[in-house]
C-alpha cells in the first residue's frame, strides 16, 4: 500500500469548497492501493469557518487526520490580518516536517485554494525527497480583475500582494511538481502561457464531481434555522454558493428576464421568489450582499432574497432538494468551473444555468441534457439572452419542467469514478519522479 500525504488546510468538520475533492476521494483511495493521511488546520483556527460535524461521517473514521493550530485571528485581526496561511502556515509546515522525519510517504497531494501551501511541495521535495502533485481549483495568477477593472475580493492592495507572491512561488512549485490536477481544461494553456517551459500534457483535468451518497445521507435533514420557508405557498427558485462582482452579467440576465416576465405576467410573477444563499465567504458580521444590489438596479429587489453567509453543506443540499426550481449563475471569467454544478444536477429539480459561453459547465450540462442552458460572451448579450430566458424559462414554464438528466453521461463524474483519474495522476507522478531521479 502506497502512502499519500494530503495537504488540505480546510477539512471536515469545516465546510469549505476547496476540501470537497479530498473528502469525496477518501472513501475510495484504499481500494486503489493508497493509504491517505490528511494534514489540516484545526477548526478553531479557521476564522468564521462553518463547522458541520455531519461531514466527518462521509469518509472512513479510521483515516488519520492531523490537525494543527495556528495564531488565532483575534490576535491578528486588529492589524487587518485574517489570512489563514499567514496565521497557520508555519504551524502546518512544522507539523508536516515532524511527520516526514518519522515516516516515509510516497507522494504528497496539495489540494487547496490556500495557494501559499503550494510552496510546501518544493520545500519537502528538497528536504525529504518527496514528490508532489498540485491541485488547481482556481487560477492562482489571475488577470481577470486587471483586464475588467472589477474590484477583487479583499480589495486591490491585498490582491496585488497575493499576485506578487504568486509570481514568486508558482513557477518554483510548478517546476518541481510531478503532476498537476485542474478543474478546467483552460488551466493548462493558461499556465503554459505564463510559463513557456510548462507542458500542458502535465495537467490532468478533473472536475470535482459529486457524491451521490450525500443525497442519501441527507434523509430528513432540516436546517436548524432555515433561511427559506418552503411552506409559504410561493414558488421558490434557489441559488446556493459564492456570488460576486464577476457574476454581474449572469445576474443581470436572470433579473432582467424576471423583470420582463413581471411586466407581462404580473400575477404569476408575484408568486415567485429568487433566493441566493451563502454568497459571501466573509464570516459574520463581515461580508456583503452581491445579488441584491443587482436586483435593485433592475427594479425587482422585492422578489429577491439574499442570505450572504455560508451555510452548512447538508443545509445547502436541503435547499437544493426542496426548491421548486434551481438557478445557477456563472462568472464573467470564461475559465470559471463551478464545483457545485453536479450537486445541482443530482438535486433533480428544474434547472436554469447562465454561464460564460466558454465555461466547461455548459459542456457538461449539454452532454447530460441537464436543464436549460444559456451562454453569454459579454455584457452586450444581456438584453438578448434575457428575452430568451424570459420566454423559455418563465413564460413557457421551463421553471416547472423537471427534465430527467442523462444518468449515463453523468456517471463518469460520480465521486467513485472521478477518483480513478486522481489515482492515475498519483501513480503517474511517482513514475515521473523516479524517471527524473534516475536520469539526474
Amino acid at each position: 500500500m502506497k502512502k499519500l500525504l494530503i495537504i488540505s488546510p480546510h477539512f471536515p468538520p469545516i465546510n469549505a469548497p476547496d476540501m470537497q475533492r479530498v473528502r469525496m476521494a477518501l472513501p475510495y483511495l484504499r481500494s486503489h492501493g493508497w493509504e491517505p493521511t490528511v494534514l489540516a488546520i484545526a477548526p478553531e483556527s479557521i476564522e468564521g469557518g462553518v463547522i458541520e460535524p455531519k461531514l466527518t461521517e462521509t469518509y472512513p473514521a479510521d483515516i488519520r487526520v492531523i490537525r494543527v493550530n495556528g495564531v488565532p485571528s483575534r490576535f491578528t485581526r486588529w492589524a487587518g490580518i485574517g489570512n489563514l496561511w499567514l496565521r497557520c502556515g508555519r504551524a502546518m509546515t512544522k507539523a508536516g516536517e515532524r511527520l516526514l522525519r518519522k515516516e516515509h510517504f510516497d507522494l504528497a497531494l496539495i489540494s487547496t485554494t490556500q495557494f501559499s501551501a503550494f510552496q510546501l511541495g518544493p520545500r519537502w521535495r528538497r528536504k525529504f525527497g518527496l514528490p508532489y502533485v498540485l491541485d488547481y481549483q482556481d487560477p492562482w495568477i489571475n488577470d481577470y480583475y486587471q483586464i475588467t477593472g472589477v474590484t477583487p475580493p479583499g480589495g486591490r492592495i491585498k490582491f496585488a500582494l497575493s499576485q506578487w507572491q504568486a509570481a514568486r512561488i508558482e513557477p518554483v512549485a510548478l517546476r518541481g511538481s510531478s503532476g498537476v490536477v485542474a478543474v478546467s481544461d483552460s488551466y493548462g494553456s493558461m499556465l503554459a502561457n505564463n510559463y513557456p517551459w510548462f507542458l500542458t500534457r502535465k495537467v490532468k483535468v478533473l472536475p470535482f464531481g459529486a457524491a451521490m451518497m450525500d443525497f442519501e445521507r441527507l434523509g430528513t435533514h432540516t436546517p436548524a434555522k432555515p433561511v427559506i420557508d418552503f411552506s409559504d405557498g410561493l414558488f421558490h427558485q434557489v441559488y446556493v454558493g459564492r456570488c460576486g462582482p464577476d457574476m454581474s452579467v449572469a445576474l443581470k440576465i436572470l433579473f432582467r428576464a424576471f423583470k420582463r416576465y413581471r411586466e407581462t405576467h404580473p400575477s404569476q410573477a408575484a408568486n415567485m421568489r429568487i433566493h441566493f444563499v451563502g454568497t459571501d465567504y466573509a464570516p459574520p458580521p463581515l461580508g456583503r450582499d452581491w445579488a441584491l444590489p443587482v436586483a435593485k438596479a433592475e427594479g425587482i429587489e422585492g422578489f429577491v432574497q439574499e442570505h450572504r453567509y455560508r451555510v452548512p453543506y447538508f443545509d445547502s443540499l436541503y435547499y437544493l432538494k426542496n426548491a421548486d426550481a434551481l438557478v445557477a449563475v456563472g462568472s464573467n471569467d470564461p475559465t470559471y468551473s463551478a464545483s457545485k454544478f453536479f450537486s445541482y444536477v443530482l438535486a433533480s429539480r428544474p434547472l436554469l444555468m447562465i454561464f460564460h459561453s466558454q465555461s466547461p459547465v455548459l459542456r457538461f450540462a449539454e452532454n447530460m441534457s441537464a436543464g436549460y442552458t444559456y451562454g453569454f460572451k459579454g455584457s452586450s448579450d444581456i438584453s438578448q439572452i434575457a428575452e430568451v430566458v424570459c420566454q423559455q424559462w418563465f413564460i413557457d414554464g421551463g421553471c416547472r419542467e423537471n427534465r430527467a438528466f442523462n444518468a449515463a453521461a453523468f456517471s463518469p463524474f460520480a465521486a467513485e469514478q472521478m477518483v480513478n483519474g486522481l489515482v492515475q495522476t498519483c501513480n503517474d507522478a511517482i513514475e515521473d519522479f523516479e524517471r527524473e531521479s534516475a536520469s539526474s
